[in-house]
């Protein structure tokens, strides 16, 4: 598990210099947008992967870790909304947007150790596509619960599933890199 420590914080890491480069572009425009919103955007690049891995062909010459990346950070974003709550501005600086971004990637690391002890890297015999489609699932389970007003009853709530989310993309990096 020591290499997928170093593995995670890798991709991680990548996906904090590219949520930084975009903060020195925009600005926390984000933190105007509902988590619906959000949920959306994680769909259309969760859905774009299933597309091409269903098709075996992509037109779009953008690669498909950047969705990876995209659905990791719009996750944390998501994640940043739930605690915070939504913004009527842009309310973060550098410093503000990265610290959140880290505690929340701390958040979502934290239980990937929980639950990589618990199965015991069974997502390591897994297939990336599989992974799209768990992310898919989530994103699925999320509009339901927005769909009933953030109500759940036996189920977890939207946090663990964007917390989920972090993960299957991060895992799904991880095995691209090693392919």
């Amino acid at each position: 598990m020591a290499n997928t420590s170093e593995q995670y914080d890798s991709v991680i890491e990548h996906c904090r210099s590219l949520y930084l480069k975009k903060h020195r572009d925009y600005g926390a425009a984000w933190r105007i947008l509902r988590l619906p919103s959000l949920t959306d955007q994680i769909f259309i690049k969760a859905n774009r992967l299933r597309s091409i891995q269903d098709k075996g062909v992509q037109l779009v010459d953008d690669h498909m870790d950047g969705e990876f990346i995209g659905i990791i950070n719009y996750s944390l974003m998501a994640l940043v909304q739930i605690e915070r709550g939504i913004a009527q501005e842009p309310d973060l600086n550098e410093a503000e947007a990265l610290e959140v971004f880290n505690a929340q990637a701390t958040v979502a690391k934290s239980l990937m150790e929980r639950k990589n002890h618990d199965y015991g890297e069974a997502w390591r015999d897994m297939r990336i596509s599989s992974l799209t489609d768990l992310i898919l699932q989530k994103i699925l389970r999320i509009k339901q619960i927005e769909d009933n007003a953030g109500k759940t009853i036996a189920s977890e709530g939207i946090d663990a599933n964007y917390l989920d989310m972090v993960n299957y993309a991060v895992f799904a990096l991880i095995k691209m890199n090693e392919n």
